[in-house]
């Protein structure tokens, strides 16, 4: 397993199925990671110490799923001096958008970067830690070039389908 770069943190155990495409992405880039379900209104202790000594354990980005309230992102962030990425959780009342407010509503000097609420947000998460990882090593800057490379081609190959019909 590649050193582990990226810490992902979700609110609770019912995020791991969406959570899993996160992980997904990162195998699929050779970047190490690590999960925990920590709350941010259950366990602040532990979800504070997580972050503080993150930096310690030689983690470089995390990434925080959450939904309802989700502070998750916002308390991990508090703490540490590294990127978090929140993905707003859906479901619940308000189908997601409560967790979204609260992601992107974080305080003047409190930044967490925020990813699309749904299927999508888990896989650009970690697309994202990526793309800030890369910027300190070329050879995972590379692959992420080649990942483009490959979002072009299939988009052309569509385009060809369409226009054979």
């Amino acid at each position: 397993m590649a050193d582990i770069r990226v810490g992902i943190v979700m609110g609770s155990d019912s995020d791991w199925p969406l959570v899993k495409k996160a992980c997904e992405t990162l195998d699929k880039f050779g970047v190490g990671y690590e999960t925990r379900v920590i709350s941010a209104h259950r366990t602040p202790d532990v979800a504070i110490d997580y972050s503080r000594t993150a930096e310690g354990r030689g983690l470089k980005v995390i990434i925080a799923a959450a939904g309802g309230a989700a502070h998750l992102g916002g308390v991990l962030a508090a703490a540490t001096v590294l990127p978090v990425i929140g993905i707003p959780v859906a479901g619940g009342a308000l189908n997601g958008l409560d967790a979204l407010y609260a992601t992107v509503q974080m305080p003047s000097g409190v930044p967490v970067a925020t990813v699309a609420v749904g299927s999508a947000g888990p896989t650009n998460a970690a697309l994202l830690a990526v793309q800030i990882l890369g910027t300190s090593d070329e050879g995972l800057r590379e692959k992420f070039r080649a990942h483009k490379e490959e979002l072009r081609k299939k988009v052309e190959a569509a385009n060809e389908r369409i226009h054979q019909s």
